[in-house]
Formats: C-alpha cells, structure tokens, sequence
C-alpha cells in the first residue's frame, strides 16, 4: 500500500502476529494478503473454536474475527461469546471485530463485551491497517507491562527492594561499586553462592543504569538445551525449522535499549559459550534461518556461582569469554559473612511477607532473632527468605516466635539416617553433595549422578534450601 510503513524486522515491536476468524475465506485471504504486505505473520480460522485452539496455542498480537460464523443468523451472539472467551483466555489480547451489518448498537455491545474496536466489511484498507497497528503495539506494551510487573512482585517476594539490606561492610563496599559502574554499558559478572541475591542486584544495576527506561530481560543459561540456544537467545524466522510457524525475537533481541541478565553462565556448554562469544565480540548476530545481520544493542550483566577460574583452567569455559564477561567481577559474600545484615533482612521479610498474606505481625521475638544469629544459613538469602515466610505462615501472635521459623540444627540435619529419608530427600542430599564435590559446577555434579544438565539443573531449582 502506498504512503504505509512496514514494520522493520530488526524493530523491538517486529513481525506481530495477527489473528483472523473467519467462515468466509475471502476475508481471510484479504486480510493475509493486506498485513503480509506490511510485515504481519498471519493466522487464520474459520471457527470460534478454532480461533481460541490457536490463541491458546500460539503467541498472538491481535485477534481480527467476524461477529457471525452461522449463514443462518445476524445476531453477532458468536462474535460476542468469542471476544469474552478470548478476553479471559489472555486479558491484554486486543480484540478488533468485523460486522457487515455495520450496526451501531452491535458494535457498542461488543466492545461493552471486552472488544477494542470495530471495523465494517468490505473494510477501508488504510484504516483498518491503522487501527491494526495502533492496538496490536498497545497490546504489546500492556503484555510487557503487566510482565514487568509480575517480575517486579517475584523481586519484592524475594526481598528487594525492601530486602536488599547494606549495613554491612562487605555489602556497603559492593554498592559503592554498583554507584560507579552501573551507569556505564560496562559488562558486569556476579559471583558468588546460590542465594546470595546475584538475580536482585543485577536488576538494581539496570535499575540504575543509562538504560533503565529499556526492558529488562532474564536468562537462565544453565537451562537453555543445546537444541533450542540459538532460536532462544537470537531468534528464528518463520520455516527456520518444523516447529517455526512464525518469526520469533530472541532474548538479545527483546533486551534491545535496555539489559541482559545471564544467570548461570557457568553451566553453559563449550558449543553455546562459542556461539555467545560470537555476539560478544562483534556485537552482532543472524536469527535461526535468516542471512540478515542484527546489531545487539544491549547491556550485559552476567552470574554464575561457579569458579570460573578453575573453570578455565580445566578447559571447561572458554577463557576469551570470561575475559569479556568479567569487565567489571563484582562477589557477593555469603550471608555468614554479612552477619550485621541479618536482622535488618528478617525485619524487611516479615514486613513484606506479613503484607502478602494479611497478616498483622509487628516484628520478631527475641529468641527468634537470637536463633537467626546463630543458623549457620548455607542456603544464604534465599533460605532466610523460605524460613522467614514459613514462619509468618505459622505466626499466631503478634511477633514471630522462634517455633513459627522451625530452624533446625546443622547436626540435626547430619543426624538423619538414609532409611528415614524419603527417595525425594535422598535425591536432594545426593545433588547437594554432587555440588560441594564440584565446587557448584553442575555439569560435573549431573555426570557423576548420571543425569543430564537439563534434569539436573531443574531439579535443583526446586530444592528448597
């Protein structure tokens, strides 16, 4: 269409997907012909049942769908149950109807019903292409928002910004690092155990970076299979392979303007180190099945709990990309060594946890705190956050008593016997082993257990410390 614009394929807001429902294949083979042109993937039905099979299947943009699929009724009652069903289906789903009625009470009721506009057949292909455009990118950003926000409620679970605590020393000279270099695109390597907050202070840096009005994007790299590394991290172009019904952005593409975060990099494999070093080195990557090279404009901040060190010096990760990883190390310590910072934690989780489940608790009693000082907390923050809203969870009075947070002593921990333990509690003692052996290399730890990183690595996800 003369004067229209295509969306660029390198754009953050590229290649949405469009759905149409419709009985009549004249429409759609209208409405593909129209928005391929202008750079839309299309998909397309010819039933209300097919349409919400392929909403809830596929990643869709905008749904474009008639309000009759019976010859025999103009009532538009189909279209209708179809926006309310594709409405519950996915509440940020934009949701533009068609009528050849044109009627004005059926198009309020409607968009009453949860549609976000109207067109009437035969449609004007300059408006309709305007209306497309307009709510398909306004449904993107209430997707990324309502993203963002639920990402933003996991970081509040897990204590930040409340639970992010600096009165110790050890912490209060990291921040005074963090002041210095996040406003920078410097590259930044997190180190240190699990649990110690390495996801939470790298969202404080984009937070605090020159990109910070950019998306923030998490990866975790230890549980990326070899198979789907480059579809996932650069994106594949629609019949790159059987599965590739459509284009699809990688992370280093949705992270365009903003920043990356690679947890886990240490258990990435030889072949996806190589492929990530490309990128890095020349600031540059193709999509799975495209010859067209896009520019990665992001700001890395990588993690592992892993001894890269020792990790190169094995041969188990490149030293090139640590070296271009490890601009800025910045070691987190370990909760036992940040002991000043314990307190102040338990007091912010309480309140944070006290919040989310309505309970009114005003603090902690004294022999729960002392308790707190004395656990040893190898599972780190992460651990004092599971114990501290388990104790909430418990609390009857008006301050968490030292039963509520059932800790355990470390020997009392030792002192269980195998055949008292449950196959699940073996497995998990197993895999904690298999990891101090390694030194939190889990790629060793999943061989000498027999098992692969993949199942390994999600297992280990969900061991609660």
């Amino acid at each position: 269409m003369a004067g229209a614009t295509p969306y660029e394929p390198d754009s953050p807001t590229s290649r949405p997907t469009v759905l149409i429902a419709d009985d009549d294949p004249g429409i759609i083979i209208a409405g593909r012909f129209l928005l391929e042109d202008e750079g839309f993937n299309i998909l397309e039905a010819r039933s209300p049942s097919e349409a919400l099979r392929i909403a809830g299947q596929e990643q869709v943009d905008l749904a474009l769908v008639d309000m009759n699929y019976n010859r025999n009724t103009t009532s538009g009652q189909e279209g209708l149950d179809l926006v309310a069903s594709l409405r519950e289906l996915d509440p940020d789903l934009p949701v533009v109807v068609m009528t050849a009625w044109g009627t004005i009470d059926l198009a309020i009721k409607a968009i009453k019903g949860g549609a976000t506009d109207f067109v009437q057949k035969p449609w004007d292909n300059v408006r309709v292409l305007q209306q497309i455009r307009s709510h398909s990118t306004a449904g993107r950003m209430l997707r990324r928002n309502r993203l963002l926000e639920q990402e933003n409620e996991l970081l509040r679970r897990q204590g930040a910004p409340e639970g992010f605590v600096c009165e110790s020393a050890p912490m209060r000279r990291i921040m005074d690092i963090v002041e210095q270099v996040a406003p920078s695109r410097a590259n930044i390597l997190l180190l240190g155990e699990n649990g110690t907050g390495k996801g939470v202070l790298a969202r404080i840096i984009h937070d605090r970076s020159s990109v910070r009005e950019g998306p923030y994007i998490s990866v975790n790299m230890g549980g990326l299979p070899e198979s789907l590394f480059e579809s996932e991290m650069f994106g594949h172009v629609k019949g790159a392979f059987t599965d590739a019904k459509c284009d699809r952005a990688g992370r280093f593409e949705l992270a365009k303007g903003g920043s990356i975060f690679l947890d886990e990099i240490g258990n990435m494999t030889l072949g996806q180190q190589s492929r990530l070093l490309r990128l890095l080195e020349t600031g540059e990557y193709e999509r799975v099945g495209s010859s067209r090279t896009l520019k990665a404009d992001v700001r890395i901040i990588a993690a592992t709990n892993a001894d890269l060190h020792a990790a190169v010096q094995s041969g188990a990760f490149r030293e090139d990309l640590f070296f271009r990883l490890n601009t800025v190390p910045i070691e987190l310590p370990p909760l036992r060594e940040r002991r000043e910072d314990l307190i102040p934690l338990c007091r912010s989780f309480v309140d944070g946890f006290a919040r989310k489940y309505g309970k009114k608790i005003l603090g902690m009693a004294a022999d729960a705190e002392r308790a707190i000082l004395d656990h040893p907390w190898p599972g780190n923050i992460r651990e004092l956050s599971h114990a501290v809203e388990r104790g909430v969870l418990m609390c009857r009075n008006q301050r968490l008593a030292l039963d509520d947070l059932a800790l355990r002593s470390q020997s009392e921990l030792n002192a269980r016997r195998l055949d008292e333990m449950s196959i699940e509690e073996v497995e998990k003692l197993l895999m904690r082993k298999a990891l101090l052996r390694h030194e939190g290399n889990v790629t060793k730890a999943a061989e000498q257990l027999g098992m692969s990183r993949a199942t390994f690595y999600r297992k280990l996800k969900q061991i609660e410390p």
